[in-house]
């Protein structure tokens, strides 16, 4: 999407309107430095309020979408292209998500074997050398289950036996045997358990 195309669309919609700046935001209960970044490109509108924005500047979703009132003629077209822009944009964050996943884990794993160096070559009393190894050991469960959280969001897993690609629950991944990002679970589908792969796009 071409947020500057957006913004100028904005603006000219508003000055058709005949509202300032001030008056659309008092409209959508907003900041007027809100449609300001919109304007300038800066910024896209909350979907939280894109619906109100498009009733008051009078267009579609689309048309603001688009940065253009969209004829019949090409408005399949251009919902298409809107609708793969968002599976690009979910497959790049869902990529960063997993990337994200890698941070965390090897982060938790040095700060655990980090502690337990310091616990076992430091002098110190033996109290603080156990609170050091345990709160190693919390800080590395915490950052495995967020990182198996991060895994669970993040893109699908593909059934071996139907080929079918969905998200399961936090719990199923959790639970689950699994050998790097591939997971031992039944399929909500086929119902059958079998060794399913993390994949990024839905089809």
């Amino acid at each position: 999407m071409d947020q500057i195309k957006i913004g100028n669309f904005i603006a000219a919609r508003r000055k058709q309107a005949g509202l300032t700046q001030m008056q659309l935001a008092e409209k959508l209960n907003i900041t007027d430095r809100a449609v300001s970044k919109w304007e300038t490109g800066k910024a896209m509108p909350d979907s939280s309020i894109m619906l109100e924005l498009c009733n008051v500047l009078g267009i579609g979703v689309n048309d603001l979408l688009c940065g253009e009132v969209v004829t019949m003629t090409n408005y399949n077209k251009e919902l298409e292209n809107h609708l793969l822009e968002m599976i690009r944009q979910k497959e790049q964050a869902d990529k960063r998500l997993l990337n994200l996943e890698v941070f965390v884990g090897i982060t938790a794993t040095v700060t655990l074997l980090g502690l337990i160096f310091v616990a076992a070559y430091v002098q110190m009393a033996d109290w603080l050398r156990g609170v050091l190894i345990a709160l190693g050991f919390v800080m590395f469960l915490a950052g495995c289950f967020y990182a198996v959280r991060l895994e669970q969001v993040a893109g699908y897993y593909e059934c071996r036996k139907c080929h079918h690609r969905y998200v399961p629950d936090y719990k199923a991944v959790n639970q689950a045997m699994h050998m790097g990002r591939t997971r031992y679970m039944r399929c909500p589908k086929c119902n059958q358990k079998s060794w399913q792969k993390k994949v990024i796009g839905k089809e």
